[in-house]
Order: structure tokens, then sequence, then C-alpha cells
């Protein structure tokens, strides 16, 4: 019986297969998060509208939309949130994050594009904070980001990725790019 499987699974061809496989897991949502430094080395910080008073500060975080790819989703979120543009820089962090959720970070520098209006439905507030300096209420998984990728020294960073329980497929599905949804 296994042989005669493995058999028509051969047969099947590699993009039924793949999307057989992919009908067959779980979908994982895809959470993308942006360190943004300013030339100084200041971290951009906001006040988001909708997570607990208690821990309302964190950096530009956001959902990946299919086809996007992660770098991508940083400059996308940053842009909706704030209206600030930025050049997308190295891979901080990749872990499977709350149930089905794989979480992603990068660096970002802002250079000066865009100006800075908020978006009222989700931040009511940013600031541009030293790495020694942050306010209170900052998501501690946000602290920790800050200090991978360039610590209390403000500019970027030394040390490698942090990568953690990560998923990974048994092959990517054809015209599928890196750190792509």
């Amino acid at each position: 019986m296994r042989r005669l499987l493995a058999r028509l699974w051969h047969v099947l061809g590699a993009r039924l297969r793949w999307r057989l496989l992919y009908l067959s897991q779980a979908t994982f949502m895809i959470g993308v998060t942006g360190v943004v430094r300013d030339p100084d080395g200041n971290v951009l910080l906001l006040r988001h509208r909708f997570w607990t008073e208690r821990r309302p500060w964190g950096l530009p975080t956001g959902g990946a939309k299919r086809g996007e790819t992660f770098e991508q989703t940083v400059a996308r979120e940053v842009r909706e949130e704030t209206g600030l543009e930025v050049a997308v820089g190295r891979l901080v962090q990749l872990r499977s994050g709350f149930q089905l959720r794989v979480d992603v970070a990068y660096e970002a520098r802002y250079a000066g594009g865009g100006t800075l209006r908020l978006n009222p439905t989700e931040i009511l507030e940013a600031r541009w904070c030293a790495p020694g300096d942050l306010p209170e209420g900052l998501l501690e998984s946000h602290r920790l980001l800050i200090e991978a990728s360039g610590g209390q020294r403000g500019r970027g960073g030394e040390g490698g990725v942090e990568v953690r329980g990560v998923v990974e497929a048994p092959q990517d599905p054809p015209g599928l790019g890196q750190h792509q949804m």
C-alpha cells in the first residue's frame, strides 16, 4: 500500500503535490515588525490604540499580505501607520509565535522620506526614543528586538539573527520567492 501511495504521489507532479500539501497543512498568519531607526540611532515607537493599556507602546508591526515580501510588509506598515518611508535592512528575528503565527522582524532606516501623519484608527502617538530611554509600557518582546538590532549603542547591530521554532515547507511552490507570502 505504501509503495502504491508513493508512486501515485510522484505521478501527481510538483504543482499538484504542492497544492495538496498546502490544503492539508495549517495556515499561518505572519506578523512582521520593523525596528526603525533615524540617522542618530533613535528608535521609532508607536502607542497603539488596540493594544492593552498596560503595554500600549511598540514598534511598527502588522500582518503580511499574500504575494508581499516581508521587507515590503515592513515598509507598507510603517507608511500606513506613520506616513514615513523607510529602507528595510537585515533580518533580526524569525520565530514561531502564538498558535499558528510566525513572527518576523527586520531592521529599517528612516532617511527622511514622507511626512509624519499618524493613522488615527491604529496609532495614538509616535516618538523617536534613544535605545537607553524607552517608555514604560513597551512590549518586552519589542524591547528585546531593539536590543538584538543594536542594543543600547543605538546603531545597527552585531550578533546573529534569532531563529526559533521555524516551520519549513518540504519544498517551495513554483514562483514563490524568498521571504514571501
